[in-house]
C-alpha cells in the first residue's frame, strides 16, 4: 500500500511537470498555423469586390452601345458592338492627344513637386525647433477648412494679371504643395523618424541638405509613395479649377471631356466612351505601380 501511495504522487507530479511544457508545445502548434478566413469572410469580400468593379464595368457596357440603345427603357446589362467607333469618335471629337499630354504633365508636376515640398515641411514640423512651430502648423491645418470656391475669384484676378489665362502654369502653381499633404507626411515623420538617428547623421559631420536625403527619404520613402498617388490621382481628376483657367483649346482630360456632352442630344455612349480613356492611365497606373504601393505601404506599418 506504501508503495502504491507513494506511486500516485510522484505520476501527479509527473503531469504536472509535464503539462505545461505539452501545453506549450501544443501553444506553439496553434501558433504556427495560418488561419483561413470563412464562408462569411469570403462572402463579405465578393459582395464589396462587385460592388466596387459595377461601375467600371457598366460604364464599358454603356461605351459599347448606341445612343439609342440607351436611351431605351431597359437599360443594357452586356456588351455591344460599338464600343471602339465610340472610343474613336470620343478621342477625335475631345482632343484626346492634347489633353492626355497636357494632364500627364500637370498631374506629374503637382505629383512631383506635392510630395517634395510636402516631405521637406512635414520634417521641419515634424523634427526641427523653430519659434511659432505649432501656431504655423495649426494655420496649415486652418487651410483644409476652407472651401477651395471661396478662392476662385482672386486666384482668377491673380492669373488674369498675370496673363496666365488658358496656360498650364495657371493650374500647376496653386496646387503644387497641398495642407494634407504637410500634415500626412508630419504624422508619419514623428513615429517613423527617430531623432536619435538624425542627430547621429549630424554628429558625423552631415549637413542638412544631407539629412534630408540620406536620412529622411529613406525613412518617408514608403508615406510619400502613397502621397504621390493619391496627389496624382486628384490631380488627374481636378475639374473645378481647370474649367475656369483652361478652355479647348489648351485642356486638361476633363475639361476635354465636357465638349462631348454637347448638343440637342448628348450621345451617351460617346460620353461613357470618353471617361473610359479618361480612367483608362489611372488603372494602367495601378496594375503597374500597385504592388510598389502596397508593399511601401506594408513596410511602413512593419517599420512603425
Amino acid at each position: 500500500m506504501a508503495t502504491t501511495t507513494q506511486a500516485v504522487p510522484a505520476a501527479q507530479d509527473d503531469r504536472k511537470r509535464t503539462t505545461p511544457r505539452a501545453e506549450r508545445r501544443r501553444g506553439v502548434n496553434q501558433a504556427g498555423r495560418q488561419r483561413h478566413a470563412g464562408w462569411l469572410t469570403y462572402t463579405i469580400l465578393i459582395i464589396f469586390g462587385i460592388g466596387s468593379i459595377f461601375p467600371l464595368v457598366f460604364s464599358i457596357i454603356a461605351a459599347s452601345h448606341t445612343n439609342a440603345r440607351l436611351l431605351e427603357e431597359d437599360p443594357p446589362f452586356w456588351f455591344g458592338g460599338r464600343l471602339f467607333d465610340n472610343l474613336e469618335t470620343a478621342w477625335d471629337d475631345a482632343n484626346m492627344v492634347k489633353a492626355m499630354t497636357n494632364t500627364m504633365f500637370v498631374a506629374g508636376t503637382i505629383t512631383f513637386s506635392t510630395v517634395l515640398f510636402a516631405t521637406l515641411a512635414g520634417f521641419a514640423f515634424a523634427k526641427l525647433r523653430f519659434r511659432a512651430k505649432n501656431f504655423l502648423m495649426l494655420l496649415v491645418i486652418g487651410t483644409m477648412m476652407v472651401p477651395p470656391q471661396l478662392t476662385v475669384v482672386p486666384l482668377f484676378m491673380a492669373i488674369a494679371e498675370l496673363e496666365w489665362t488658358d496656360h498650364l502654369q495657371a493650374v500647376i502653381l496653386p496646387m503644387m504643395v497641398s495642407a494634407f499633404g504637410v500634415f500626412f507626411m508630419r504624422q508619419y515623420l514623428i513615429q517613423a523618424l527617430p531623432t536619435e538617428l538624425i542627430e547621429a547623421a549630424r554628429v558625423d559631420g552631415a549637413n542638412s541638405l544631407r539629412v534630408v536625403w540620406h536620412v529622411v527619404f529613406p525613412a518617408a520613402r514608403p508615406a510619400m509613395a502613397v502621397l504621390g498617388m493619391l496627389t496624382f490621382v486628384m490631380a488627374w481628376n481636378e475639374f473645378f479649377w481647370p474649367i475656369i483657367a483652361l478652355t479647348q483649346q489648351n485642356p486638361t482630360v476633363q475639361v476635354a471631356l465636357t465638349n462631348l456632352g454637347r448638343g440637342y442630344i448628348p450621345d451617351q455612349g460617346v460620353i461613357m466612351a470618353g471617361a473610359l480613356l479618361g480612367t483608362l492611365p489611372l488603372l494602367i497606373a495601378f496594375v503597374l505601380f500597385g504592388k510598389q504601393i502596397v508593399g511601401g505601404i506594408m513596410h511602413g506599418a512593419l517599420k512603425g
